[in-house]
């Protein structure tokens, strides 16, 4: 009698299988943090650009340029680098300024959320758009809902 050892082609597809499907589990799960922490990413920079316009006015006595100077515009790409897209816009008097971002879909944030910040100390998510929620025309330099 002749026996041979090892695996049949069948068994060794069903384990590769069987691997397929767990990792395509895991993929999906991960795939929610990554997203979970790449928004959390982009409100703690919205968050150090408001404490970076109350240092900007402190220094200027205005909001004059803050949506184009480093005070913003750091934040602004590490906030690209994680996905959002941020948004700057003082008011005619340079006396207010509103920063907003897109966030990444999660179980908490449904598509199209927003993280607006202003210089009242305003934070909030909601899924208004960004183009909105600052729009220094209608909001004088605030976030609106």
């Amino acid at each position: 009698m002749n026996q041979s050892r090892g695996f049949t082609i069948i068994e060794l597809l069903v384990v590769v299988a069987i691997i397929a499907v767990l990792a395509a589990i895991v993929l999906v799960n991960v795939t929610a943090y990554i997203n979970q922490g790449k928004n959390a990413a982009i409100k703690g920079n919205l968050a150090t650009v408001l404490t970076n316009g109350a240092v900007f006015y402190d220094q200027n006595s205005s909001y004059t340029n803050f949506c184009t100077n480093a005070y913003f515009t750091g934040p602004s790409a590490a906030i690209t680098t994680a996905g959002g897209s941020a948004t700057c816009d003082a008011n005619a008097a340079n006396t207010a300024w509103c920063g907003c971002s897109t966030l990444k879909v999660t179980s908490t944030e449904p598509s199209g959320s927003t993280f607006c910040v202003d210089s009242t100390g305003y934070k909030k998510v909601t899924t208004t758009a960004c183009a909105t929620r600052c729009n220094t025309v209608t909001d004088n330099g605030a976030c609106s809902d």
